[in-house]
């Protein structure tokens, strides 16, 4: 299904953006310039720009085009994208580091949240993620053994393990996301080039099939300066959480 008119025109900004075509500073087009690029009324442009400025990207005052105010990049997680999707999408170029691919004891906060009995057997990848060959992501990811062994017939360099695992019929339909913040411990501070102790946003994130069956625990911890979080509300509608980079 094709997203929404509006949906598609943020994209299109946003991506305008992320690549510099509109760099900060530069006017955005006007909205009868949108609305006769995009074929709209106005309602679908100024919701499109009501997300942007939501999300930082441009500012303005009344009666004057929107200004660039900054390089940001955002996801809408209500379409459960992988970080590999979400980069492509503007124009960035996603990369993962995979360090390890292992068949182990769960452990007991993984068991927790999966539903298993401690001492019972997942698979864990841990992966450093990449944005245009930078450094914002060090991923800790747990899958029950039926999902995690798929993995060990694929090159989880390769790219998201999200596109396979759904492309060899693996349901991950539904997402909870925890987030707080944490300090860099050693293994963090090596992959993300920052000292042991600075502060890194973490989010722990589980995915379940549309039934409600737990897959996959993980737990991700972003550079705090370079990706940040952001919960978009209206009345009368579902919030969505958009994750923004500022590389």
């Amino acid at each position: 299904m094709e997203p929404a008119l509006h949906r598609r025109i943020a994209d299109d900004l946003r991506r305008r953006i992320a690549t510099g075509e509109l760099a900060v500073g530069d006017a955005l087009p006007s909205e009868s310039q949108l609305c006769d690029e995009w074929d709209a009324s106005r309602g679908p442009v100024r919701q499109a720009l009501a997300a942007l400025r939501a999300e930082g990207l441009i500012g303005g005052g009344r009666g004057r085009p929107p200004v660039v105010r900054a390089e940001r990049l955002a996801q809408p997680f209500e379409d459960f994208l992988s970080f590999s999707r979400w980069a492509r999408q503007l124009g960035r170029v996603p990369g993962q580091h995979t360090l390890e691919v292992a068949r182990r004891p769960v452990t007991r906060e993984a068991a927790d949240v999966l539903g298993l009995d401690e001492g019972e057997h997942v698979v864990q990848v841990l992966r450093q993620r990449l944005l245009d060959g930078a450094p914002v992501m060090v991923e800790r990811t747990t899958f029950v053994a039926p999902v995690g062994q798929l993995l060990f017939d694929f090159d989880c360099d390769s790219g998201s393990l999200y596109e396979y695992l759904i492309g060899r019929g693996v349901d991950l339909s539904v997402a909870r996301h925890v987030f707080d913040a944490v300090p860099a411990d050693d293994t963090d501070a090596t992959l993300l080039d920052v000292d042991p102790g600075a502060p890194l946003l973490r989010e722990r994130r589980r995915a379940c099939t549309a039934d409600g069956e737990p897959l996959e625990y993980s737990d991700d911890r972003y550079r705090s300066d370079l990706v940040t979080f952001t919960i978009e509300n209206a009345r009368q509608s579902v919030p969505a959480l958009l994750r923004t980079g500022v590389l």
